[in-house]
């Protein structure tokens, strides 16, 4: 037995809104319940919508006193009894579901009908069974009434069947209404009883043949049987009481058709002018007339499967190029092991970075973030599952070999990429651990200690020749030169910029600060006043409450730049932000401003960025304003070296980690004598998606899998087979190829170039373009 579930309309004596009536509906609904009882108050659209499958029918009973909307919109399979009557526009835009009134009904019963049955067991008022439709596919939509009807009754009805009893009606006298069928087109109405006319431009009264008046007396029976009134079947069944009017047909209407067009140019115009009319003396080509709907070479446009032509926009906002929409498509096939070890690829750093530190450019170049009301996909879902990576396959070595100078991200991921691709890499660092400011300087409120350790564990194993504590000078420079075939500055910017105020001897800079905080060695007081108030000073901000300051203010000479995560983190703390701000002194009170104001501090900490150390650098390779300059392919003035990361300009972790990709494959290009070569696609324009397919409403990722299925696959096809199903010529096919992958084709036979499968693409995978030139 169904589950059965009773539904107040009420609480209190107080109405519920029909918004949440129906909300509760639909959820009991999704719950299992299959006959429901509602008792309403007045709601609105009671019945409509619900939709399980055919195999679970939905029977929904109304008591109490029902609002509008009846079975608006109701779905197959969906059975609605009220018990009583009803109010207006009872099964509008009904697609299926019967509806059963044990009453009266207002105005607008059945207006734009499509589908399904509707019985009353009353009168109805005004425009019943008004602009109803019928789809050859499927049944025609029905109206049932026991009585009679109001004014304008089926105007502009566009078929299905009414049936009008007659019997105990509101006007025994005319039981049609005032100007019935008025722009009626199509269906038939079966009334019993008195009329006074009908539109007859638009409708015609014809004679109930035997096979029609057995089809009538059968759906009466049932009907009376719906309503509970089947001791009137003996007096609804007089065959003379029964009149049927059917809408004209376009001859009827006119008295005459349209002449065809051929006819007209074979017997009128060719006729009178011969073949080709005025100027077939002129010509020999072929004037016969273009059908309406074209195919093959006579198509304006023709559609083209650009299958991974185009970067998807996630792909080309990462710096480090990682290609997320297919870590998205390995997840949707149930491979997300895979997914997470794709990442590898491109990143010594998959979780510490893309699951914690990365601000996410791959996010905020999300196709949905474009739209108003949804979500970019949440990468971190996947990133924060990067530590679980094991150490990847590694070639052999080809017996080239690469000095990187700097071990923090950039170092390292240049390092792993010219070991993943067959070349050894030595890497120099003057810290006492491998990681940079991943390990000393950012807090492990941002990244857990666990996972830092275990990227750096992994990095470790693929490059096992690391030389730590190694202070590098110039003369040390040149035999790195000497002894590899390239070397590579990674050396990061580890100076501090300091403001040439009186009593800077007495700042504390940031990352110094960091550095001993995270060792446990800082000491800084209650009062802080940190100078620039940008990301790495939120962090400061963070790391000081951590370490005991209780009175944190951060200021900027202008509107601070920190965002994200470690704005946020900051102002969790009870951090203030000031601007602008403009330090005149550092006394050993605090921060003198030149307004005047002096901030009370026991430390002052500058976080206005830091400059690479590049005094070991011999002349030859050239700096702009103390950082090395670099080409496309980040080759200094001196071919052999290299420059990555923040040695060249100040960026995020993903930069520098972006900077050591692009750096190795161009050395792994020239140890094999290739030219180096980029990812040179165009990103896909965000136009070409369509993302009416994903619920807006998915605004947070639970998991993995829930991204995945929500990714929209920009510019690589997904297999959906959307275009395929939406083809109305059935044009398109797929074919398997020999390496496993897929291609689809357009027959130019078939193809009508009307453009669905282009507007509905999820992915922007086609596009309709000019044909080819005819030869």
């Amino acid at each position: 037995m169904a589950k059965k579930i009773r539904i107040d309309g009420h609480e209190n004596g107080v109405r519920v809104e029909s918004r949440i009536l129906e909300e509760r509906i639909q959820a009991a609904v999704r719950q299992g319940a299959r006959r429901l009882e509602i008792d309403a108050m007045g709601q609105h659209g009671l019945g409509g919508r619900l939709w399980i499958s055919k195999d679970e029918p939905i029977s929904v009973t109304i008591t109490g006193s029902p609002g509008q909307r009846i079975g608006s919109k109701g779905f197959p399979g969906t059975t609605i009894e009220v018990m009583g009557p009803a109010s207006d526009d009872v099964a509008w835009l009904n697609a299926g579901a019967e509806v059963v009134v044990h009453g009266n009904a207002s105005n607008g019963v059945c207006n734009a009908m499509a589908q399904g049955k509707v019985f009353i067991a009353g009168n109805i008022g005004s425009r019943g069974m008004t602009m109803t439709k019928t789809n050859p596919r499927f049944d025609p939509p029905e109206l049932w009434i026991l009585g009679s009807v109001g004014d304008y009754f089926a105007e502009f009805m566009a078929g299905g069947t009414a049936v009008v009893c007659g019997h105990e009606g509101q006007n025994p006298k005319n039981v049609l209404g005032y100007r019935p069928c008025v722009g009626m087109v199509g269906g038939r109405i079966f009334v019993r009883g008195p009329i006074d006319g009908f539109s007859q431009a638009d409708a015609l009264m014809e004679p109930i043949d035997d096979e029609t008046w057995a089809w009538l007396t059968k759906n009466i029976e049932e009907f009376l049987k719906k309503i509970k009134r089947s001791r009137l079947l003996k007096r609804l069944t007089r065959r003379e009481e029964w009149q049927l009017i059917r809408a004209k047909t376009p001859f009827e209407k006119k008295g005459k058709v349209r002449r065809a067009m051929h006819d007209f140019r074979v017997n009128t115009w060719d006729a009178e002018l011969g073949k080709g009319g005025i100027i077939g003396d002129l010509t020999d080509l072929d004037r016969s007339p273009i059908p309406l709907v074209v195919h093959g070479d006579l198509r304006r446009k023709v559609p083209v499967w650009e299958n991974r032509k185009y970067m998807a926009p996630c792909q080309a906002s990462c710096p480090t190029g990682m290609p997320v929409q297919k870590r998205w498509q390995l997840v949707r096939d149930g491979l997300v092991d895979e997914a997470v070890d794709l990442a590898l690829a491109y990143t010594p750093f998959p979780a510490t970075v893309c699951g914690y530190l990365c601000p996410n450019l791959c996010m905020e170049g999300c196709t949905r973030s474009t739209q108003q009301h949804m979500a970019a996909v949440d990468i971190t879902k996947l990133g924060r599952e990067g530590h679980k990576s094991k150490v990847p396959d590694l070639p052999p070595l080809s017996g080239k070999r690469v000095a990187v100078i700097g071990g923090g991200p950039a170092g390292i991921s240049v390092a792993w990429q010219i070991r993943m691709k067959g070349h050894e890499a030595v890497v120099y660092d003057m810290a006492k651990t491998l990681g940079g400011k991943i390990t000393s300087a950012i807090p492990y409120s941002r990244v857990p200690k666990e996972v830092v350790e275990k990227e750096v564990e992994r990095a470790a194993k693929v490059i096992p020749h690391v030389h730590l504590q190694q202070e590098l000078k110039a003369k040390e420079f040149v035999e790195l030169q000497q002894e590899y075939d390239f070397v590579i500055l990674a050396i990061g910017a580890q100076k501090p910029r300091i403001i040439p105020v009186p009593g800077h001897e007495r700042i504390y800079p940031a990352l110094t600060f960091l550095k001993d905080a995270k060792a446990g060695t800082a000491e800084i007081g209650k009062k802080l006043v940190i100078i620039g108030a940008g990301n790495v000073g939120c962090d400061v901000a963070t790391m000081a409450a951590s370490v005991g300051a209780e009175d944190i203010t951060l200021i900027d000479i202008q509107e601070p730049a920190s965002f994200g995560k470690e704005r946020k983190e900051a102002e969790a703390v009870g951090a203030r932000f000031k601007w602008p701000c403009f330090t005149k002194e550092i006394t050993d009170k605090g921060v003198l401003l030149q307004s005047g104001e002096l901030l009370e501090a026991d430390t002052v900490i500058m976080s206005i960025g830091d400059q690479p150390d590049v005094d070991f650098l011999p002349d030859t390779i050239a700096l702009d304003r103390g950082h090395v300059v670099v080409n496309d392919d980040y080759q200094t003035t001196d071919s052999r070296v290299f420059a990555i990361g923040d040695a060249v300009r100040p960026g995020l972790l993903t930069h520098a980690i972006g900077h050591g990709r692009r750096a190795a494959e161009v050395i792994d290009d020239i140890f094999n004598n290739r030219r180096p070569q980029s990812d040179t696609r165009d990103m896909i324009d965000y136009t070409r998606m369509t993302l009416e397919y994903f619920d807006p409403r998915v605004i947070e990722f639970s998991d993995a899998n829930q991204c995945g299925a929500e990714c929209s696959s920009c510019g690589s096809c997904r297999d959906c087979y959307i275009c395929d199903t939406l083809c109305p010529q059935n044009a398109i096919k797929r074919n398997e190829l020999p390496d496993g992958g897929f291609e689809r084709v357009v027959d130019p036979d078939k193809c009508i170039a009307c453009g669905f499968c282009a507007d509905a693409c999820p992915c922007g995978i086609w596009d309709m373009k000019n044909p080819a030139p005819m030869e």
